[in-house]
């Protein structure tokens, strides 16, 4: 018998992003109600071990006490052509910021710099534009691409992760006035400290998954000292309310959140998706809020998901539980957990 407490999911999105056209991953509930398991598949059972981590806190633990009950988001706009650009912006649910990805394989600045024109019509002279990257630069790439990329913005809020190198970051900040932001040189780092030593972001992107929960975020928030936006890591509802969670606790909040990803999903797990209203999403009161939807066609455990990346997902599922509670017998805590 399926086990109703371990469901798999899987839906088609809309657009093309981080080089996949399918979302799939795990929802897992405990005590205090659902939470997420979805790495990606190019991530191995230890680069894995802390997004299990957070889906436990999710499910068994819950989420520390907030410090305010709505969350201003940003839209995210992949790399598309400018008239597509500028409809998911227009149909943001009132979104005021729009992260905008760059960098793209096989496009053209120019093309870039058409994108960012039509997301600056479409927000408006007062709206907030910021870049991703993903590492996607060399470091004269990126001073190269923001020249540009900045005035076709009509102004940059920040870039983010323009090169993949911590010391090509620091070389990217001192050499031009964009602010940038650390993303993946934090949640895939041995050492996301090396960021703030070497001076090289003014803000830092957090994400629960990959760091191992929302409470292990708030230790390394605080051990970065640097301003904080909460991200996305392309996840369902369930995983977009663990976002919620973190950014609703977090003391200071100074920047828009990158967790209005939903729309990019053809089909959410949840009833209700979290999807910004007023270019904002309400915090959860705990894990249990996210009702999930009934399994489509009678399909038992499955949320979208077939038989066979069912059983892929479970045998996942129990390979990385392996690995993260080895991990504790030896003494050892998934995700980042400061110097205690």
């Amino acid at each position: 018998m399926p086990d109703p407490d371990v469901l798999v999911y899987s839906s088609p999105l809309r657009t093309r992003f981080r080089g996949i056209t399918v979302r799939d991953g795990v929802l897992l509930r405990g005590a205090a109600g659902w939470g997420e398991f979805s790495p990606f598949w190019d991530y191995d059972d230890a680069e894995s071990a802390p997004w299990l981590a957070a889906a436990r806190e999710a499910a068994d633990l819950g989420w520390p006490t907030p410090v305010r009950s709505r969350v201003p988001v940003n839209v995210t706009v992949p790399a598309v052509d400018a008239e597509r650009a500028h409809a998911i912006v227009s149909a943001s649910g009132g979104c005021r910021t729009a992260k905008v990805k760059v960098a793209e394989p096989g496009q053209t600045l120019a093309e870039t710099e058409a994108r960012l024109e039509a997301v600056r019509d479409a927000l408006g002279p007062d709206g907030a534009i910021r870049i991703d990257a993903n590492g996607g630069w060399t470091r004269d790439e990126a001073l190269a691409a923001l020249d540009r990329l900045d005035r076709a913005a009509g102004g940059l809020e920040y870039v983010e992760q323009p090169c993949a190198g911590v010391e090509d970051l620091a070389f990217v900040r001192r050499r031009q006035h964009v602010p940038v932001a650390a993303d993946e040189s934090i949640r895939r780092a041995a050492d996301p400290l090396a960021v703030r030593r070497a001076e090289a972001a003014d803000v830092v992107v957090l994400k629960v998954q990959p760091l191992g929960g929302v409470r292990a975020c708030l230790r390394l928030a605080e051990e970065v000292g640097l301003p904080v936006v909460v991200s996305s890591a392309l996840e369902s509802s369930v995983g977009i309310a663990a976002g919620l969670a973190l950014a609703g606790a977090l003391p200071e909040l100074p920047y828009a959140c990158g967790l209005a990803t939903v729309h990019l999903f053809e089909r959410d797990v949840a009833t209700d998706p979290l999807l910004p209203v007023g270019g904002a999403l309400v915090v959860p009161a705990s894990p249990a809020a996210v009702a999930l939807r009934a399994p489509v066609d009678g399909a038992g455990d499955a949320l979208g998901a077939d038989t066979e990346i069912r059983e892929r997902w479970l045998a996942r599922l129990a390979s990385v539980g392996e690995r993260l509670d080895g991990e504790r017998l030896d003494g050892q805590r998934p995700g980042w957990v400061g110097h205690e």
